[in-house]
């Protein structure tokens, strides 16, 4: 459980990395999504959230959320 919690906060310190390429940002946004977890969900509505980022990526995290939540984990 440990792993996993930090390997949620790795993803979601470089998919609000500024100064990493939009590709690598969005990459650990989908990679976040993977996970599943309520944990996960929490991430990527933080990131949808999150005015600093693109809209695309908002978007995006916004759009994996909503497949978490659709899926029932």
């Amino acid at each position: 459980m440990s792993e996993q919690l930090n390997q949620l906060k790795k993803l979601n310190a470089i998919a609000t990395d500024l100064e990493l390429s939009a590709e690598l940002r969005i990459k650990a946004i989908e990679l976040l999504s993977k996970i599943g977890t309520h944990e996960a969900l929490l991430a990527l509505l933080e990131l949808a959230g999150n005015e600093r980022l693109i809209r695309e990526e908002r978007d995006l995290a916004l759009k994996l959320a909503r497949g978490i939540i659709k899926s029932g984990r």
